[in-house]
């Protein structure tokens, strides 16, 4: 009975996960099925090993490598990284189903509590972290950060030059900044000049 609870708690944790915090902020069809699927199947197999000859072990290995291959196969972003780990703890907790039947219904709210919160519209919703191309090659760094302050009209946090090329003057910049405050609308009528900046910006 109670293995049968924590089953029905990773449905409930696994079903918040994805449609109540992933879909309404980011919606990739494409991973909504991956994380339902990862957390399904981990939990399943998990709980078929769990007092098999084989092991539990080599079970939990052989998904660690499927899940290092799926991340390899394409290029996800950290959040999304984030949930698809948060779905495959979440299987593991409930297949594995260790100690008290509080102890990984606990656990699976933390993680779900922890996503909820590292991933709020809130969390520092003004610092943002994009790839700009510079039209001049610079070699200081202290260049770089003044011009991306003056073309982006924010302080910058931090820089990663990734290229300097002196061929066709450019250089390409990981920056992360503060993002400035909304400007007011201007109302009708009104002759006040509405600030416009131009700057080369690839967002990856």
């Amino acid at each position: 009975m109670s293995t049968l609870i924590v089953y029905a708690a990773n449905v409930v944790a696994i079903c918040l996960l994805v449609f109540a915090l992933y879909v309404p902020r980011h919606g990739r069809r494409d991973l909504v099925v991956a994380y339902l699927g990862v957390n399904i199947g981990v939990m399943a197999v998990a709980s078929a090993l769990l007092d098999s000859a084989v092991g539990a072990g080599l079970g939990l290995g052989l998904f660690g490598v499927l899940s290092i291959i799926r991340l390899r196969s394409e290029e996800l972003a950290q959040h999304e990284v984030a949930y698809y780990f948060a779905a495959l703890a979440l299987g593991l907790l409930s297949g594995l189903a260790v100690g008290p039947v509080w102890l990984p219904v606990a656990l699976m709210a933390l993680i779900v509590g922890a996503l909820w919160l590292g991933d709020h519209p809130r969390m520092l919703p003004r610092h943002r972290r994009r790839l700009v191309v510079l039209d001049h090659a610079y070699d200081d760094e202290r260049d770089v950060v003044t011009a991306l302050e003056q073309r982006l009209g924010a302080p910058v946090i931090g820089v990663n030059v990734l290229k300097v090329d002196h061929v066709n003057d450019a250089t390409t910049v990981d920056v992360r900044f503060r993002a400035p405050l909304a400007s007011p609308v201007p109302t009708e009528g009104s002759d006040a000049p509405v600030p416009v900046r131009r700057t080369t910006v690839v967002v990856p």
